[in-house]
């Protein structure tokens, strides 16, 4: 980056450490933390709308709708959260190219499955392998992103569905001796008083999901953690910048990223708790009311 970084073996220690830090390589790991920023910033909304549909799915009174909502919790609970991760964005990219081959190639009369291979016509691949990078990368985050939404709204709907039978049924049927309508009901006393219930377990599944995001290094993208494994491991001298092993440096570096990431998601959760608890029947409400006095 820097004009005196043309022979880092003549620079003296300090002007070393500059160049090393803003090699191409360094930028690419500052970036990874932008990588785990933006997945946490997407698959939290999209868990929270997976949840959502899955929790009213649930409790819906049409039988195959309460089944199907029901199947969704219990089976991806119950399984294990890396074969979700490893399942979901390999079905779905074969899932795509299933569809492409049979639109692009009908005259292939080979067959797809062949043993434990999965082999479709080049101009179904998706993305194409002469495709940009970028693109290539984008569409491995949106597989890992729709991986992470479904996981962690099976979580989102369980809790949800829970906090929406918490809220007191003398206000449901309050609001119907109103004449008000289910949906009414729903949109004014049901769904505002849920979320003081539902907010304690979000916040946990929301610091879950941060600390699953290292995962994305097993979907192969380059994250923080990947990066911190290839720049701290030993370099010898056939490296413009030879080192000793430096991970321990790394991998504390990443430590302190998750560690600041919780701190400031425990003071926002517990600023939103008190928001949300004002004028509320509930224990942190009655605490509010009473500070208040």
């Amino acid at each position: 980056m820097f004009a005196f970084c043309a022979d880092p073996g003549l620079l003296p220690e300090w002007q070393w450490f500059l160049c090393y830090l803003s090699s191409g390589t360094h930028l690419a790991f500052y970036a990874s933390f932008g990588t785990v920023v933006l997945l946490l910033a997407l698959a939290a909304p999209a868990a929270l709308a997976f949840g959502f549909a899955g929790a009213l799915a649930a409790r819906s009174h049409f039988l195959p709708a309460r089944t199907l909502g029901a199947l969704y919790i219990a089976m991806v609970r119950g399984v294990p959260d890396v074969i979700f991760f490893l399942f979901v964005p390999v079905a779905i990219d074969q899932g795509l190219e299933y569809l492409v081959h049979h639109a692009t190639c009908p005259e292939w009369t080979e067959p797809i499955r062949r043993g434990p291979d999965f082999i479709v016509c080049p101009a179904a691949k998706v993305p194409q392998p002469t495709a940009p990078v970028p693109v290539q990368d984008a569409y491995a985050f949106t597989l890992a992103l729709v991986a992470f939404a479904l996981v962690f709204g099976a979580f989102a709907a369980n809790t949800l569905k829970g906090a929406m039978e918490a809220v007191p049924r003398a206000q449901l049927e309050t609001g119907e001796a109103f004449g008000m309508t289910r949906g009414q009901i729903f949109r004014r006393i049901l769904l505002p008083q849920m979320w003081v219930y539902a907010l304690p377990g979000l916040s946990n599944l929301w610091q879950i999901l941060v600390k699953a995001t290292p995962l994305l290094f097993l979907l192969g993208i380059q994250d923080i953690v990947y990066w911190a494994r290839e720049l701290g491991g030993t370099k010898t001298s056939i490296y413009s910048y030879p080192h000793p092993d430096w991970r321990v440096w790394y991998f504390l570096a990443v430590l302190v990223f998750y560690l600041a990431v919780t701190w400031a998601s425990e003071g926002l959760f517990a600023r939103l708790m008190r928001h949300l608890s004002r004028g509320q029947a509930t224990a942190a409400g009655e605490a509010l009311r009473r500070a208040a006095a």
